[in-house]
């Protein structure tokens, strides 16, 4: 499992919170130091089942300055908001936990957190 956040972000440190608590197995990525690359935007947005503008931060200044809150949020965009996502990594809504699973999801809440580690662990046969 894997979980990327921002050390300053309250959800994030909860979320690990959360894991730390269950005992449970997980890389930390500091996504805005490690800014992932387009290809593991779309790939993550796979694992979603998101659009890019799904997990954008419009509230951000970056996003304000960029006026994403009028780009259009379809087929022909996707690609210009993903460059947005990379070129401007605190845009990526978070924390966001990659699962065992081979699902991801924004784990915003503590719910979450707890679905993504039951995804993460092998069930009983």
């Amino acid at each position: 499992m894997e979980i990327w956040i921002n050390p300053a972000c309250s959800k994030c440190r909860g979320a690990l919170g959360v894991l730390d608590a269950e005992g449970a197995g997980y890389t930390v990525r500091r996504y805005l130091e490690d800014v992932p690359s387009p290809q593991e935007i779309r790939d993550l947005l796979g694992r979603l089942g998101l659009e890019p503008w799904d997990i954008t931060r419009t509230g951000e200044g970056a996003a304000g300055e960029l006026g994403m809150r009028e780009w259009a949020r379809d087929a022909e965009t996707r690609e210009r908001w993903i460059s947005a996502l990379v070129e401007h990594p605190v845009l990526i809504q978070r924390p966001i936990i990659t699962a065992e699973d081979g699902t991801a999801l924004v784990a915003r809440s503590e719910a979450a957190v707890r679905d993504a580690l039951r995804r993460s662990r092998p069930t009983a046969v």
